[in-house]
């Protein structure tokens, strides 16, 4: 059976790496057929077979549907990054990419048929109007949202609306076993892409970003005025699984590590006009040590910030290597409340590279490739990512770079075993956070006495705890899964189950200080800190 699993996490772990890193008018008809060709354009061509379809077709066919496959299909002869968002997705690709959506401000789990209240947002609407984890939502503005197996779309929908807009809810709270209503009133309610910073050490922060929207660099800069208050002299920029987003939101957040005049990057049109952009005065955390963790699904945005950073020979770059998308795309409106976005340029590091990955046999084998970074040993080793000496540039001091497929890092940190991959595959699925929901519910009460400081310093998860874990995913998982050794990997599932208590009664923040115990990445950072300290005190000693 251990043979077997052998093979059968590998496969999960690929695929899931792939998961990780991928989010005009209609003419009018006329009955004349010369009106039609009085053209020979392209556009009219098409236009034209789509009106015949509409109007001669023999059967009744949903054209809209039709136009959406051919511009799927014009966009997959491009490049793997131009997209199209069709009208019913574009509320939800904006929402993200805005930093925030007009909603009540709960995240929930659907347990047994009924809406389950896993936590608040702080300072959101139900926050305020006393909702609390575990609460479940049985009506809203009297329509039963219970018993009906809904999926979670018609939820959002029945709970989102417009700002301002008010909307009756009928709660059941358990450990009260009473029912009330509420009236809460929608209001924004922020999407965090900065989901965790703290004091990793006593002089250097950590901030993790998971995604570059409209509201990052806001909420960056405030996480890292925060850190520096509490003596933050070095900081541990986590961009792991980090996709991008925005071009000039990195610009910015790289801008407070560099000095002024010093390049963040330059893009490229089909035109050959180049557009460089250089850092400004502005940047608060310069000349100062900084680390910045990357994986193979950094990417985008978050390659620029660590590109700029390696080209310019600031800070230290941390993990293996990113994803690897060097292109730019802008998102253009096609009037019937869709988008594409189009790769409108490449964008270049500072030293002139483009860490671009190649396209050119088509989207099916860009991303095995990426997935084939697991089967060719290379998230184990360093010595297996494959470069070209064409593509080797230096920086200012010396450093020898690759463009190519992404940024290699200074320092390279292994992707960790089998089990403990799927391990973590298992937690950053929801399965420990739903365990941990309903171990809650049993007594909601029992952890009433640690504050927060002390949850995350001294509770420790006990063996009966551990056990029942064990159970439950014997019950709901398949043969090979059940098969795993859990005693084995006990202290990790321990702490990962720790992180989920954390999270839905404290915070995300709370989560992310237990994760990072035990995290490789964070470790090797404190482990390369430690010979600088040495150095220090050397120093000090020499002076006296």
């Amino acid at each position: 059976m251990k043979k077997k699993q052998q093979y059968l996490w590998p496969t999960i772990l690929a695929a899931t790496l792939a998961v990780g890193v991928f989010i005009g008018g209609k003419l009018h008809f006329n009955d004349s057929p010369e009106k039609l060709f009085t053209t020979n354009s392209k556009k009219d061509k098409l236009n034209r077979l789509i009106d015949y379809i509409d109007y001669e077709y023999v059967d009744e066919i949903n054209t809209d549907s039709i136009v959406d496959v051919a511009v799927n299909n014009i966009l997959d002869k491009l490049d793997p990054h131009s997209v199209y968002i069709p009208k019913k997705d574009m509320a939800k690709v904006s929402e993200n990419m805005k930093g925030d959506f007009v909603g009540i401000g709960i995240s929930f789990f659907m347990e047994n048929d009924t809406i389950s209240v896993v936590r608040t947002i702080e300072d959101g609407p139900s926050y305020n109007k006393g909702i609390e984890p575990g609460d479940r939502i049985l009506m809203a503005d009297n329509v039963a949202l219970f018993g009906q197996k809904l999926p979670n779309d018609v939820i959002i929908d029945k709970l989102k609306g417009k700002k301002g807009t008010p909307v009756k809810l009928k709660i059941y709270r358990k450990k009260d076993d009473k029912t009330f209503t509420v009236t809460i009133t929608r209001d924004n309610v922020p999407l965090k892409s900065v989901e965790a910073s703290y004091m990793l050490t006593r002089d250097m922060g950590y901030i993790k970003v998971n995604r570059f929207a409209e509201s990052t660099y806001k909420e960056f800069k405030t996480a890292l005025t925060n850190l520096q208050k509490q003596g933050a002299l070095k900081l541990t920029l986590d961009l792991r699984d980090n996709p991008g987003g925005y071009l000039g939101i990195a610009e910015q957040m790289a801008d407070e590590f560099l000095k002024d005049h010093q390049l963040i990057l330059f893009t490229k049109n089909k035109k050959g006009q180049i557009d460089s952009t250089y850092a400004t005065k502005k940047g608060s955390f310069e000349n100062k040590p900084i680390y910045v963790l990357i994986n193979e699904r950094s990417a985008s945005a978050s390659e620029i910030i660590a590109g700029a950073l390696q080209d310019n020979d600031i800070g230290t770059i941390v993990g293996r290597r990113s994803f690897g998308k060097g292109l730019v795309q802008r998102e253009m409106e096609l009037g019937d409340g869709s988008a594409v976005r189009l790769t409108i340029a490449r964008y270049y590091t500072p030293t002139g590279r483009s860490i671009q990955k190649d396209y050119a046999k088509g989207n099916k084998d860009y991303y095995q490739k990426f997935t084939d970074r697991y089967t060719t040993g290379e998230l184990v080793s360093v010595d297996s990512i494959k470069v070209a000496d064409s593509l080797k540039f230096k920086t200012p001091k010396g450093k020898v770079v690759y463009g190519g497929g992404g940024i290699i890092p200074d320092i390279f940190v292994p992707i960790q075993g089998y089990g403990e991959e799927a391990i973590s595959f298992l937690e950053s699925g929801g399965i420990m956070s739903r365990f941990i929901f309903n171990h809650l519910e049993e007594d909601r009460n029992r952890y009433n006495d640690y504050s927060e400081k002390d949850f995350v310093g001294k509770f420790k998860v006990d063996d009966i705890l551990f056990e029942k874990f064990i159970n439950y995913m014997q019950l709901f998982s398949n043969q090979e899964e059940s098969s795993m050794n859990y005693y084995e990997y006990e202290d990790k599932i321990k702490l990962y189950l720790k992180a989920s208590i954390a999270e839905q009664i404290y915070n995300p923040n709370a989560y992310a200080i237990i994760k990072g115990q035990d995290d490789p990445m964070l470790i090797k950072v404190q482990e390369l800190e430690r010979p600088i300290i040495r150095q220090k005190d050397e120093k000090k000693e020499d002076n006296n």
